[in-house]
């Protein structure tokens, strides 16, 4: 048997508030002013409290002493009358007390009627509060079942999705390093490049000087020739003409192969200087490329690292 929780005391001044209250005294009344409790047991030890207070206490009746009761005995012949009277008058009292006692039984009864139909009322409402209190914690039930059922489909997806996020990760890296290694490629071909577009413009340099010497090397010469074809020209007027016609043939054909060069040299200039704006702008491009890639790696990063805090 479970021990009682509640002590009498206790029951007794719950008893006592309701009973203050104007508030009809139930077991269920009782075991809701408590808080708990079985009702009957409470009601019990009420009834046992109101009963305690109206009892009284029965004085014991001395004995007649033997005197008196020779006495009595000696005028009891006198008296028969007198106690068929007095017995008559008994049974007509005792009469009315069962009356009596037969009206406070059901008096009695009728209270215990409407008492035990108080409890019942009480038992009914607390039977409908506790119904009421089991049919929210059952919507709250199904509420939360449900919500678990749409967090597990969450967790699912979300792991999908981390799956499919370090998938791409793994791929991105592996792009990024691959990049890397295009870009250093890159680097050491700009480098190369550059090298021969110094030594371009270094040969360019040389030639432009060394043809611009000998260009002017030349037309002192053929200063000089025609100088010297224009004194013998009193001389020879054919012969200078011929020697200055030839002189004239030879200094184009070596103004036009010095041209030549010349062009072939400035065009390979142009031709490194047009290499290295194309290597420049790929590389410009494979750093803005890689710069991309690197903000796509920290997204990727921090949107792994959310689903696992989640988790």
């Amino acid at each position: 048997m479970r021990p009682a929780i509640f002590e009498p005391q206790q029951i007794i001044e719950a008893g006592l508030a309701l009973q203050a209250e104007g508030r009809s005294i139930t077991g269920f009344a009782l075991r809701n002013r408590v808080g708990g409790g079985n009702p009957g047991r409470l009601k019990q030890i009420w009834d046992e409290y109101l009963s305690s207070q109206t009892e009284v206490t029965a004085e014991p009746v001395a004995e007649l002493p033997v005197e008196v009761a020779e006495e009595v005995k000696a005028v009891s012949s006198a008296l028969a009358e007198r106690i068929s009277q007095l017995a008559a008058e008994l049974n007509d009292k005792a009469v009315r007390a069962a009356e009596r006692r037969v009206a406070e039984i059901t008096r009695a009864a009728g209270e215990q009627t409407a008492q035990a139909e108080r409890e019942l009322a009480d038992a009914a409402q607390t039977v409908d509060d506790l119904e009421e209190t089991l049919d929210t914690l059952r919507d709250e039930h199904n509420t939360t079942l449900v919500a678990l059922e749409e967090s597990r489909g969450k967790e699912q997806s979300q792991a999908v999705e981390l799956a499919q996020l370090r998938e791409r990760l793994a791929a991105t890296e592996k792009q990024l390093g691959e990049s890397k290694e295009v870009v250093e490629q890159h680097r050491q071909q700009q480098a190369e490049l550059q090298k021969r577009l110094d030594a371009a413009e270094n040969k360019l340099a040389e030639a432009i000087t060394r043809h611009t010497a000998e260009l002017q090397g030349v037309r002192e010469q053929h200063t000089g020739e025609i100088k010297e074809l224009k004194a013998q020209h009193a001389r020879s007027e054919s012969d200078l003409q011929k020697r200055l016609d030839d002189a004239g043939k030879t200094a184009s054909t070596e103004l036009n192969t010095r041209q030549t060069a010349l062009d072939k040299a400035l065009k390979e200039a142009t031709e490194a200087r047009e290499s290295k704006a194309a290597m420049t702008g790929e590389l410009k491009a494979l750093k803005a490329h890689n710069e991309q890639l690197a903000t796509l790696l920290a997204g990727k990063t921090e949107a792994e690292k959310k689903p696992q805090k989640r988790l």
